[in-house]
């Protein structure tokens, strides 16, 4: 599922937040080559052993279940406020604040910064990423294409709301920021130029990611040949160097018809290692971020503090950069409508917006947070979305006239659109949403009941549990208050309007 920049960018920010704390911390006091607090499993409180929850899972998935979220069974236990965690979610808000307060300029001032350096960030991953070990394998499977995937119209519902989400689509962000421009603003220039960075970004992001990820998937599946190898070795005492990673299915088979008994004994210990499972155990969202690439960092040649600061720094920018462009779509419309600054300073305004928001996001840093906002990330944005979307096309093709658009969009850049865009806005774009929206819906209705993954520590894995009723009312509530904007607002303006013609 693409994530929603609404509900990620803050959870980027104070997460990243908390474990740059962690990392900075370390640098300093430590060895930059000493190993990142995700890199081990802790002892028990015996010292005898790992902790049993962590060795069943990883390391990496441990400290972030475990130590970052300390998340519980399921959302039906709420568990406990995380305080060094609500403190970081504070001071998130407050940078955010603080970046909004003077208005667009300064606004734009930090976005420069907040755009830029996930960049060089990401050009250091390249350079690095695509010279690690099984790089190559990542890249590969990244461009190969899967018919199964394609056929799949999830895949392609996933596709079109990650753009949304990556254009700041239907949240009102670019529309803030557009009525900033000047009248003469050649709009079509800079509609095309955002498409195309937007395009090149993406597939820039991928091959670092993938190139990581490939490395990643390669270390995972020669660490299990050396496993198998050294057990193999081990129980049947073999010869160090007899056998090798292309001949050990070989001496499986050699090994099980041979010595049978012996090698039943060791059954449940053997491991199937195949590359091309551990490049199809994809993560997600906050699974990519927070257990696939910092698992990658901890097996990164070279000082992993710094690969990790890094990291996090850069999760830091996008995170702000994100939040800054939706809380300026909340905010422009309040000033414009006068109906909050009539009474108040914008300052001041600003900063409630920014309260209310905080208080919300504090249902994200209890023991089941990590569910609500899953729920949050999955529902409130993405039907809600299209729809907004849809309706805003036929606003403006159908409703206000595509002629009258035309010639308004002349009068700011010199020129009537040409038959292409026509093509697109009239036609195209109203028949992709649409389509989107029926895969969406049928997708949803025949999956049956709406699950989660919910974290068993007893299995030191997630599992997929169902959602109890409230949670689905409050899933049905999440996309009724996200759409309810499209019929209450004409509503309002009908009533404000009929109550001034009885006046007069």
């Amino acid at each position: 599922m693409p994530l929603s920049p609404g509900a990620f960018g803050i959870y980027l920010i104070h997460l990243s937040l908390v474990t740059l704390v962690i990392d900075v911390q370390r640098f300093m006091n430590n060895d930059p080559q000493n190993p990142l607090p995700w890199a081990n499993c802790p002892l028990n409180s015996n010292n005898t052993g790992f902790v049993e929850e962590c060795v069943k899972s990883s390391s990496t998935e441990y400290f972030w279940y475990r130590k970052t979220l300390n998340v519980t069974p399921t959302i039906d236990d709420a568990g406990s406020f995380h305080w060094e965690m609500i403190l970081c979610l504070i001071l998130s808000w407050l940078v955010v604040y603080l970046c909004i307060i003077r208005g667009t300029e300064s606004t734009g001032k930090v976005v420069y910064v907040t755009a830029s350096f996930p960049y060089v960030v990401l050009l250091i991953y390249l350079i690095r990423g695509v010279t690690l070990h099984g790089a190559g394998n990542g890249l590969a499977y990244m461009f190969t294409p899967r018919i199964e995937h394609l056929m799949d119209p999830k895949s392609w519902i996933d596709a079109a709301t990650q753009i949304f989400f990556s254009l700041g689509l239907g949240f009102g962000s670019l529309i803030a920021f557009a009525s900033f421009n000047q009248r003469n603003n050649n709009c079509e220039k800079q509609a095309i130029i955002i498409a195309f960075i937007n395009s090149l970004t993406s597939v820039f992001a991928s091959v670092v990611t993938f190139s990581i990820y490939g490395f990643k998937a390669t270390f995972n599946y020669e660490s299990c040949l050396e496993r198998m190898m050294l057990l193999l070795t081990n129980t049947f005492d073999l010869e160090e160097e007899a056998i090798r990673p292309d001949t050990l299915d070989e001496w499986k088979k050699f090994l099980n018809s041979t010595e049978p008994e012996m090698f039943a004994g060791i059954s449940s210990q053997i491991e199937v290692c195949d590359l091309q499972s551990y490049l199809d155990t994809t993560a997600e969202g906050t699974g990519l971020s927070f257990i696939v690439f910092t698992e990658a960092i901890v097996n990164m040649p070279g000082p992993s503090q710094i690969w990790s600061i890094l990291y996090f720094l850069m999760l830091l920018m996008l995170g702000i950069g994100s939040m800054l462009g939706n809380t300026a779509g909340v905010i422009t419309p309040l000033n414009d409508m006068k109906i909050i600054t009539k009474y108040i300073p914008r300052e001041i305004m600003i900063g409630i917006v920014c309260l209310v928001a905080c208080a919300v996001g504090l249902v994200f840093n209890i023991g089941s947070g990590n569910y609500w906002f899953s729920i949050f990330n999955d529902y409130a944005a993405t039907l809600a979305l299209l729809l907004i979307v849809l309706v805003e096309v036929i606003g403006i093709c159908y409703i206000y006239g595509i002629r009258r658009f035309r010639n308004e969009v002349e009068l700011m850049i010199g020129h009537k659109p040409n038959w292409y865009w026509v093509i697109t806005w009239v036609f195209i774009s109203p028949v992709l949403i649409i389509s989107l929206l029926i895969f969406y819906i049928v997708d949803y209705s025949t999956s049956g009941t709406l699950t989660y993954s919910a974290w068993n520590s007893l299995e030191g894995r997630t599992e997929k549990v169902a959602y109890p009723p409230y949670a689905l009312a409050i899933i049905g509530l999440l996309v009724a208050v996200s759409t309810a904007c499209i019929p209450l607002i004409p509503l309002f303006m009908y009533i404000r309007k009929m109550l001034k013609k009885e006046k007069y």
